[in-house]
């Protein structure tokens, strides 16, 4: 029993040693990057599941109370119109389901993106927490506001989707004839899939000046790259538009403008980075020079005495 309970005494300051000597990120091995990247990716998922099962038991509230309000006349752009005098006809719309598991498989699918959407600043969070160690300090107060600036776009993105698209979209589809009068039934798996690509895709394209940050600070774009390429990247963004939005007009003229303001913001950001890289480069020069300088105005030590 001597040994073991030395054993344990050996075990427990090991862990005491352990905890009070910090652990230098910079010298971890690349398994140990792996197993922390691991944890950091299971903290993210484990947010999306609890918001998700949130989103699952209350699914009847989450789809009446929120996903189906743009496919009514409640929708806020539809009550604006009204008000300002432009009433359309109201849609009536009959759901259907045609498969046995498509409402339970849906229901789990929407409660996912849902959590997603929530747990989206904690999931950028924990990628910012991995990251971060590997950045110089000048690196790390640059990105301060990464997370709450790329939050902040996903959320607009996502309700301009919400309250602006996905209303225009779902009238146009609902009122497009092609002969005679021909009933509106919509299976409510694509409707559901319908509402989440919108969604995701609005808040994605979102992040575009975020993008446009990093591709500068690592030198792949600059101001007259993308100052150069802004028709070509005009039709990419038509093209984008007409993609993730139904064959319309409207709607794609309505994704489009944001994009293009995105764009031009992006721009701008490109702008104030390679400026900032140029003054670090002028002053590293300075310092330089600065250096070199002090070096050659030194006198040199005496060898020795007189003899």
């Amino acid at each position: 029993m001597g040994l073991v309970s030395k054993f344990k005494e050996f075990r427990q300051g090991n862990k005491k040693k352990e905890a009070e000597e910090p652990v230098d990120e910079s010298e971890m091995s690349f398994l140990d990057h792996l197993e922390e990247l691991r944890w950091h990716l299971m903290r993210s998922l484990i947010a999306i599941l609890a918001f998700g099962v949130y989103f699952f038991i209350y699914r009847k509230w989450f789809v009446e109370e929120i996903i189906m309000v743009p496919f009514t006349s409640d929708a806020p752009i539809n009550q604006f119109l009204c008000q300002i005098g432009f009433c359309g006809e109201e849609v009536v719309i009959d759901y259907q389901v045609l498969h046995p598991t498509e409402l339970f498989l849906k229901s789990i699918m929407i409660s996912f993106v849902g959590g997603l959407v929530l747990s989206f600043p904690y999931i950028l969070w924990e990628m910012w927490r991995f990251i971060k160690p590997g950045l110089h300090d000048h690196e790390r107060k640059g990105t301060r506001w990464i997370v709450f600036v790329m939050s902040l776009l996903f959320f607009a993105g996502i309700a301009f989707s919400y309250f602006i698209i996905l209303p225009f979209s779902i009238r146009f589809l609902a009122t497009f004839e092609l002969f005679g009068e021909i009933s509106i039934a919509w299976r409510i798996g694509y409707v559901l899939s319908f509402f989440a690509q919108i969604i995701l895709a609005g808040g994605i394209l979102f992040e575009m000046p975020i993008l446009a940050y990093f591709l500068a600070k690592i030198g792949v774009i600059t101001p007259e790259f993308l100052v150069r390429y802004r028709r070509h990247a005009i039709v990419v963004l038509l093209l984008i538009s007409a993609i993730i939005t139904p064959p319309d007009v409207l709607s794609q003229v309505l994704i489009f403008i944001p994009l293009l303001l995105l764009y031009q913001v992006s721009i701008r950001v490109v702008k104030v980075v390679h400026r900032n890289k140029e003054r670090a480069l002028a002053k590293e020069k300075e310092e330089e020079a600065k250096m070199r300088e002090a070096a050659l105005t030194q006198q040199p030590p005496s060898n020795g005495s007189e003899s």
